[in-house]
């Protein structure tokens, strides 16, 4: 028997717990980042059931961590394909969101995206319990800051308007 594996099922899962303990403090201590994709659509805008904890079946926008390496650009988009299965074309930034509370798991920064829908069928993944259009003026109860999120991305496109007229 190897010194580094425990010899019993329930040794191993003392470790396991042990380990994903140590884990969890040390990621408490980091920021992490997120980009979310805010999708509007003939007055409709896409929203996602989440399966995780935290929020767990509540309505957000499709998001998630950037990957080491990966752009915040191609992760929003990267998020929208994983979690909702249509594609997406960015369009502007909307904001960065850093409130230290946005997010129960730990310090969490999100940077979020107005993205043109391109193509595809929404369905869900198992990231998602369920992908729906919802109507700007009829919106659930929504996870992290999205309400702040999608107000803001309301104001940019009026304001995007009114410089063109």
């Amino acid at each position: 028997m190897s010194r580094y594996h425990s010899s019993t099922r329930s040794e191993r899962e003392v470790v396991f717990r042990q380990g994903l303990f140590l884990f969890e403090i040390f990621m408490k201590k980091q920021i992490r980042l997120t980009a979310d994709a805010v999708v509007i659509k003939n007055g409709s805008i896409l929203l996602v059931k989440r399966t995780w904890t935290p929020f767990k079946n509540g309505w957000a926008l499709p998001g998630g961590f950037v990957e080491y390496g990966e752009k915040t650009e191609d992760a929003c988009i990267r998020e929208l394909e994983e979690e909702a299965s249509i594609k997406g074309k960015m369009k502007t930034l909307i904001g960065a969101y850093s409130d230290p509370k946005r997010d129960p798991r730990g310090h969490t920064i999100t940077i979020a995206y107005l993205v043109d829908y391109i193509s595809g069928k929404l369905n869900s993944s198992g990231e998602t319990r369920e992908v729906k259009w919802f109507k700007l003026d009829d919106l659930p109860n929504l996870a992290f800051d999205h309400k702040v999120i999608i107000k803001d991305a309301l104001h940019a496109i009026r304001r995007k308007n009114c410089e063109k007229d």
